[in-house]
């Protein structure tokens, strides 16, 4: 029963779409108030959307994202917007810390110079497209993109299909072998 209630609430705090905060009062003292985001939601009105195209996406790139596109129309797909931050367990505000923290993924300042990519779910299929493009700082072998970086994205997308059917996860070995 107790496990069953519990369970219940992980889900309630996983569709949560909003920050929570909290003031503690004891006698004299107050505790700031607290931020804490649930998985990866945080404000995001102030946000850049990097999932979103720009002038560095090649066409392929923009015809695939179009192609997406016309399939969330119909329902079938989502679009996962991706932001350069996300609000863990901050004291205070995090739009007003000045906190440097950001994402992995999206830690440059100018686009298509690192991962250019945007992610789509199918909730009915249980599936994630992740569509990308590496950038020049990621490259290996001149021409070819580093075999880290290809570890990261792919990473990245299985996680996130992972949290997105099933909730919060963490990678606890990811085994990749190159063939070319």
């Amino acid at each position: 029963m107790v496990l069953a209630m519990l369970r219940g609430c992980r889900r309630l705090l996983h569709k949560s779409k909003t920050l929570y905060t909290y003031r503690i009062q004891h006698q004299e003292t107050t505790i700031s108030s607290c931020y804490y985001s649930v998985r990866h939601h945080c404000p995001t009105e102030e946000l850049r959307d990097f999932g979103l195209p720009n002038t560095t996406w090649s066409q392929n790139l923009r015809n695939l994202y179009n192609k997406f596109m016309e399939l969330s129309k119909t329902g079938g797909w989502t679009r996962i917007p991706s932001h350069n931050t996300i609000a863990h367990h901050l004291e205070g505000d995090p739009l007003e810390t000045g906190i440097g923290k950001r994402m992995f993924l999206r830690n440059l300042d100018s686009d298509g110079l690192g991962f250019e990519y945007c992610m789509f779910y199918n909730k009915d299929e249980r599936r994630m497209v992740c569509l990308f493009q590496p950038g020049p700082y990621l490259e290996g072998p001149p021409g070819y993109a580093h075999g880290g970086c290809i570890a990261t994205i792919i990473d990245s997308t299985a996680g996130a299909g992972a949290v997105y059917t099933c909730g919060s996860v963490m990678t606890a070995n990811l085994n990749i072998t190159y063939h070319k």
